[in-house]
């Protein structure tokens, strides 16, 4: 990438077109994703908060992947890590209950 495409957020040949990295453009299916993983992760709070520990888990463990999954698309390193951090969280967790 060259400092000029830096500059703009251009990537590829800017002589042809100027096609913005923006998370915006990723698509339906990103978008679709996205608000599902969001809604899993809701879902999970709910449950904790409420008591239903059990239903919590699984909520959290599709809300984390479908995030993994979209800053992985978006080629977003600091989602891809918070989300890295928090499955190996949740996998040590499990682990290690009694």
């Amino acid at each position: 990438m060259t400092v000029a495409n830096m500059a703009t957020g251009c990537v590829g040949d800017t002589t042809q077109s100027m096609t913005p990295t923006a998370p915006r453009q990723a698509g339906a299916m990103i978008d679709t994703i996205k608000w599902g993983a969001s809604i899993a992760q809701i879902g999970g709070y709910a449950a904790t908060g409420f008591g239903f520990t059990t239903w919590a888990l699984p909520f959290f463990a599709v809300g984390l992947l479908g995030w993994l999954a979209v800053g992985m698309a978006w080629r977003d390193r600091a989602i891809v890590l918070i989300h890295l951090v928090a499955m190996v969280a949740m996998l040590t967790g499990l682990a290690t209950r009694g």
